[in-house]
């Protein structure tokens, strides 16, 4: 019989999961791997992935969903809003003389699928909506990226992306607030997201 390498399909741990040998606990858990990799939630990587959870407990699909690596999109809401996360932030976890300035990669990505293994010919953008999360404190003494004060969000539809005559690659935070205004809190998002969502249909994207 052919073996059969389909897409393996990831399912929600606990933390409690034992690390074993062939069924034999060898003193450590799931968990303590978890703190090991990603407690420093300011790195570059890991915010990133933080700033996604934010959006999905917003929009409340942080509970039971789990993140795809290589998805074409971040995440969906119960409606089938199909939403992209973004993250900035003025503080890095290493020593730096100024803040960073802020600036959101916008670009537009070749989808690749994990249950056919293939690339899609022509870039694109596989969003309806764009969340920019800036984790926006400016003292490294009290940076805590799980305080949700801590966070400004901007949303906008796709097709406001697609239509710009600027850079199709990056967009600044001045050119985003040009073109939403002030940054929402976390409470605002999940109508936020809908709303964008909308216009993105009005706009035809």
């Amino acid at each position: 019989m052919a073996l059969r390498f389909d897409r393996l399909v990831a399912t929600r741990k606990t933390g409690a999961e034992l690390f074993h040998r062939d069924g034999r606990p060898v003193g450590f858990d799931l968990l303590g791997f978890w703190q090991w990799s990603t407690s420093d939630l300011v790195t570059n990587a890991t915010r990133g992935i933080l700033a996604e959870f934010l959006v999905a407990q917003a929009v409340g699909a942080g509970a039971s969903h789990v993140r795809e690596e290589w998805a074409a999109f971040d995440l969906e809401t119960a409606s089938g809003i199909r939403v992209e996360v973004k993250s900035a932030a003025y503080l890095q976890a290493w020593a730096h003389a100024k803040p960073s300035t802020i600036c959101f990669s916008i670009r537009p990505t070749r989808a690749w699928s994990p249950n056919t293994n293939q690339m899609e010919e022509e870039p694109s953008r596989h969003a309806d909506v764009y969340v920019f999360a800036l984790l926006a404190h400016k003292d490294k003494a009290t940076i805590d990226p799980l305080n949700i004060a801590q966070w400004h969000f901007y949303v906008l539809p796709r097709a406001v992306l697609d239509a710009r005559a600027r850079s199709q690659h990056s967009i600044t935070l001045k050119s985003l607030q040009a073109l939403v205004g002030e940054s929402l809190s976390f409470e605002e998002l999940p109508e936020a997201i809908e709303l964008a969502a909308v216009r993105n249909r009005e706009l035809g994207g």
